[in-house]
């Protein structure tokens, strides 16, 4: 319910024209061109599988971005249900970095998710802000479990390996309407979403908030898509997360460390 894997870790991205971070994107159809952007106004956004080349002089690993401020030692606690089932789910800004393949340093955040103590799925999600502020999303490597053994690793990807592009986690301009690709890796991790409100209100057991962005995510390579509104605090970070089709889970913030 998060970016890739089971729960898509709260992927957006705002990027203004002409930002310095992007120093080429790939060119399509007049038709791809028109469908890249969004309401009058807006920036176009990468969509898509549509390629983007970054400059990694642009980026660091210190990730400050008020809707999710990713500190090292930074950990979020949620409780996610889905019917009778009732899971753990423990995010961590670690103080580890990766040298990503297309050559971007990121900051790796740490993912697990558990049922009766158990592992379900263990992931390593890598971020990196530009000189913009926006957080790009560089992928993840990711392990399902079944009786404590691996058995499956799809949804893992890297950007600038066999094709896979970044989308980016929480843009530094928002605007209602927004819509942009969260990841591309080709039947992998196709996420996509749009920003649907800038004054919404959640309230979880950590606390309740106003001012809240909300975004409506969409994973297109479900049957039937999964569609989820994911809400983010400032200063805190994602706090809820609402499945709408597709799924009928609740994922919701029990704790947070800054």
């Amino acid at each position: 319910m998060w970016p890739s894997g089971r729960i898509k870790r709260l992927a957006g991205i705002a990027l203004a024209a002409g930002s310095l971070a992007i120093l080429a994107a790939g060119c399509g159809s007049d038709d791809d061109s028109a469908n890249a952007g969004t309401e009058a106004g807006m920036a176009a956004l990468p969509q898509g599988s549509e390629p983007v080349n970054l400059d990694p002089g642009e980026f660091t690993t210190e990730i400050t971005n008020p809707y999710w401020p990713m500190r090292p030692g930074g950990r979020w606690v949620y409780r996610e249900t889905d019917k009778d089932e009732v899971k753990k789910v423990v995010v961590t800004v670690t103080d580890r970095t990766k040298r990503i393949a297309n050559g971007i340093e990121a900051r790796v955040v740490h993912d697990v998710v558990s049922q009766d103590g158990e592992p379900v799925e263990v992931t390593d999600d890598w971020y990196a802000q530009d000189s913009e502020g926006n957080v790009w999303y560089l992928g993840e490597d990711t392990a399902e479990y079944e009786n404590g053994k691996i058995v499956s690793r799809e949804g893992s990807f890297e950007a600038g390996v066999d094709g896979a592009q970044p989308g980016i986690a929480v843009p530094a301009d928002l605007e209602v309407g927004l819509a942009y690709r969260q990841e591309y890796y080709a039947g992998q991790a196709e996420d996509k979403a749009k920003v649907l409100a800038l004054d919404a209100q959640a309230s979880v057991p950590f606390g309740s908030f106003e001012g809240v962005l909300q975004t409506e995510d969409t994973n297109p390579l479900s049957d039937p898509p999964q569609v989820e509104h994911k809400f983010y605090a400032r200063d805190v970070g994602p706090v809820l997360v609402i499945g709408i089709s597709g799924g009928s889970g609740r994922e919701e913030l029990v704790s947070y460390t800054p």
